[in-house]
């Protein structure tokens, strides 16, 4: 880090300091942007899928291969990553990580095989994206926040829903009116020309950098009644621990409910019912849209309710019956507007109740590693949902059984929830003392 960069964000936190403002707020909104851009990247298959199909003639299911391939390395780096964030800090991380995707971006503008958009969207695009994501989240609160720790991970989780319902209609537009290549370019300068330098100016690894404590570390009744800055827990340690399996199963069917299937595959499945290409995109957009407000609303829940396991059961159950409801109102404009706002209100709102309970049961020192294991769960279901649409779709010529087995996988998930042991912390594999 250069001595002149250094000494603009201490300017930075000390003005605001002077206001009663934490510089973990500045480092949150920075969070917020890599997150909100990496993940309109991420979202652009759902948009592309029909264009690449029209321009190069290439099969749905060879399309979905190269998803699968980003969804699955999106979450194979997450453990790597967390280990990396936990060691040297998240700032160079995210750094790599935007370089990569960039390099992959201008890449995918130019290519004209399977292969190409294989390789590059599928392991460039997947690895750098799992760099700059949900990790990153578990690594900045971790490090910056003691207090509000549910309500700030709400907020940076709605950062995906965010990058969904800004970009996936905007991407629609472009696509329709300039081409595919237009709607990549957007998502490539905003994430070069924009984020990347506010990164590399006020991007800070911890609050000691700018001469600060963790927000709220003084006051707040964890450190109080706990050391848990001190804690660890090593990873060895986790994998005993019956609740980081039934945490990492339902977060599996987390990854299968949502990025693998409905953003990859619900604006074909809505064009192939009568459904505008342009209304499909907003419908998904309309999806972030509330994710964002259940995203945020499940952050500050977990800042309040009590038993936890509850909660998630909850957002797990509500998913599984929106999707066996999805293939009866396909057809319907209306009625598929109204599942937006439903299925949308819980779409990333596991995540901050599956990373706040990971804090807890762990210690927010080792979180970003474990919680890139579990992540890793999340997106293998995600690589099997993209794939298994396509592969199903190229077969049967229908969505419907996939969204009924994801249907079902999401009252599993709620089991899964319910046999956490949250509320019972005697019992509980703590965390090792560093």
């Amino acid at each position: 880090m250069s001595t002149s960069a250094r000494g603009t964000a201490s300017w930075l936190a000390a003005r605001l300091a002077c206001r009663g403002v934490h510089y973990g707020w500045v480092v949150a909104a920075i969070t917020f942007g890599v997150l909100l851009t990496t993940a309109a990247m991420r979202a652009l298959p759902g948009v592309l899928l029909r264009p690449l199909e029209a321009e190069f003639h290439w099969e749905r299911a060879a399309i979905t291969v190269g998803v699968a391939i980003s969804l699955l390395l999106y979450g194979v780096v997450g453990p790597v990553v967390g280990r990396l964030m936990d060691s040297l800090g998240p700032r160079r991380v995210i750094l790599g990580a935007l370089a990569l995707m960039g390099a992959a971006g201008l890449g995918v503008l130019c290519m004209d095989q399977v292969w190409q958009f294989d390789l590059l969207w599928g392991v460039l695009v997947g690895a750098g994206s799992g760099a700059a994501a949900s990790v990153l989240t578990a690594s900045v609160v971790s490090r910056w926040f003691v207090a509000r720790r549910g309500t700030v991970t709400g907020l940076l989780s709605a950062a995906t829903s965010a990058g969904q319902i800004v970009f996936v209609p905007t991407a629609m537009w472009l696509a329709l009116a300039a081409g595919w290549r237009a709607s990549v370019l957007l998502i490539l300068g905003l994430m070069l020309l924009v984020i990347a330098p506010l990164v590399v100016v006020w991007f800070r690894d911890s609050p000691a950098e700018v001469g600060q404590r963790p927000f709220g570390e003084r006051t707040s009744a964890l450190v109080s009644a706990a050391p848990e800055a001190g804690e660890r827990t090593p990873l060895r340690v986790a994998l005993r621990s019956p609740d980081f399996w039934w945490i990492a199963g339902g977060f599996f069917i987390c990854g299968y409910t949502t990025n693998g299937l409905i953003a990859t595959h619900f604006i074909p499945h809505a064009t192939e019912h009568g459904v505008g290409e342009l209304a499909a995109a907003s419908i998904l957009g309309l999806i972030g849209g509330t994710s964002v407000l259940g995203t945020i609303a499940s952050g500050m829940l977990c800042d309040r309710v009590r038993n936890r396991r509850w909660l998630l059961a909850t957002f797990y159950l509500f998913r599984g019956l929106s999707l066996l409801l999805l293939p009866l109102i396909s057809s319907s404009t209306t009625l598929l507007t109204v599942f937006g706002v439903l299925y949308g209100l819980n779409w990333f709102a596991t995540a901050p109740v599956n990373q706040v309970l990971l804090m807890d049961l762990f210690g927010r020192r080792s979180v970003a590693q474990i919680y890139g294991w579990v992540f890793f769960g999340h997106q293998l279901g995600s690589a099997l949902a993209a794939y298994l649409g396509g592969w199903v779709h190229d077969r049967v010529g229908s969505y419907e059984p996939v969204f009924v087995a994801a249907g079902c996988a999401g009252v599993v998930a709620a089991a899964f929830a319910l046999q956490l042991r949250e509320g019972r912390r005697g019992v509980l594999v703590r965390p090792a003392t560093a």
